[in-house]
């Protein structure tokens, strides 16, 4: 029996990537708008070497730490580098040697434009970010590994350089970004892939990743194209696998804010499209009673979130401490109303909260058991009142 033999897909990437970086290779990228007004400082080259299916740099703020996962040739460093403003800093990691000098040639002459120098470029793979490949060669040039002795050294090495030097610090990023490079690691190294992600974020950190997905499980014989796999199709997540893999590593407020309504390409009857998602860290810890409730506001009669609380719409729902402060945070603001209670319980009081999916909050909860207030309606009621 005839077995497909399996292509190496780092070097199919590598490869493939080298050659784009000296020359436009327009079959890697979707069509994306960009504001125009900050590609003025962004050298023509960089903008000709640039592929993507997505543009998640609207969800970057000022004064935030951005990594750019897979950065290239830099174009979505350069762009953030002005929305994060002096105050902020920008990290691009990416392990291809032409695509890193294509950034680095350019970052002084972008940094004069803007008025100050923020970015930086960082040569290491976005799936382990603890090994910084620069360091790494240096440890390779003064010490080859020719024999067993030397590679057991060189493994001593490299674990010395992710624990005292690593490449990306955890808990040391505000908004990660990549953009259709996630497809391109391999399926074995997915897994890391995220858990790396979930490790440098900081609590309350954000990640917006544009890729390109399937709406079908990818057979092993595209996968084994090497064209198709550097091409950012037979590598593609299935859409829903894609989501599941942010709740695994810990995410939470997962949310598709754009996705591609024609695919950008079909192959075998099998749909590869754009999408761009949202997640957060953070809701990691302990869950701390202080009587805290929430509404939600509709439009649903129901909606549970990833650890399985139910909120009816309506009704007062108890909840924890660390949810209560989650729901006002990211996506999930507009759709509650908050209550709190009349005589706050200091943090350190707080006792564990009994967490159940569907617990509803008497208001006496909030308000207090001999609360007994009688009140008037103001006398100058406007049109506010009522």
């Amino acid at each position: 029996m005839s077995m497909t033999p399996k292509i190496d897909s780092d070097q199919a990437v590598a490869q493939r990537y080298a050659g784009a970086a000296q020359q436009r290779e327009a079959a890697l990228c979707c069509p994306v708008q960009y504001d125009t007004s900050l590609l003025e400082a962004i050298p023509d080259e960089v903008i000709e070497r640039d592929y993507g299916c997505g543009d998640p740099t609207p969800y970057v703020r000022p004064g935030d730490t951005v990594l750019d996962l897979g950065s290239g040739g830099g174009k979505l460093c350069f762009i953030s580098a002005q929305m994060v403003g002096r105050e902020g800093r920008v990290i691009g990691v990416d392990c291809n040697p032409e695509m890193l000098a294509l950034a680095r040639k350019h970052a002084p002459a972008v940094a004069e434009h803007i008025g100050y120098a923020n970015v930086e470029f960082r040569n290491g793979m976005i799936q382990d970010l603890q090994l910084d490949l620069d360091q790494l060669a240096n440890v390779l040039a003064d010490q080859p590994a020719s024999d067993l002795s030397s590679y057991h050294a060189l493994r001593h090495a490299t674990e010395q350089i992710r624990s005292e030097h690593p490449l990306i610090a955890s808990d040391s990023v505000d908004c990660i970004l990549s953009n259709c490079v996630l497809n391109l690691v391999k399926l074995t190294d997915r897994r890391q892939l995220f858990a790396e992600m979930f490790r440098v974020l900081r609590v309350g950190g954000r990640v917006a990743i544009s890729d390109i997905v399937s709406d079908e499980t990818v057979p092993d014989e595209l996968k084994n194209d090497p064209t198709l796999w550097s091409g950012c199709i037979s590598g593609a997540f299935r859409e829903d696998e894609f989501l599941s893999a942010f709740v695994e590593a810990g995410f939470h407020g997962i949310e598709i804010v754009k996705r591609q309504a024609e695919p950008w390409q079909t192959v075998e009857g099998i749909e590869f499209r754009s999408v761009t998602i949202m997640a957060y860290k953070g809701k990691q810890g302990p869950c701390l009673e202080r009587n805290q409730a929430v509404i939600y506001r509709g439009p649903f009669s129901t909606v549970k979130d990833d650890d399985g609380h139910l909120y009816y719409r309506g009704e007062r729902m108890a909840v924890c401490d660390k949810t209560f402060r989650l729901l006002k945070a990211g996506p999930y603001a507009a759709m509650f109303d908050f209550i709190e209670p009349r005589e706050p319980i200091p943090l350190d009081d707080a006792q564990p909260f009994a967490c159940r999916p569907n617990a509803l909050r008497h208001p006496r909860e909030s308000k207090g058991l001999d609360y007994d207030a009688t009140t008037e309606a103001p006398s100058n009621c406007g049109e506010d009142c009522c």
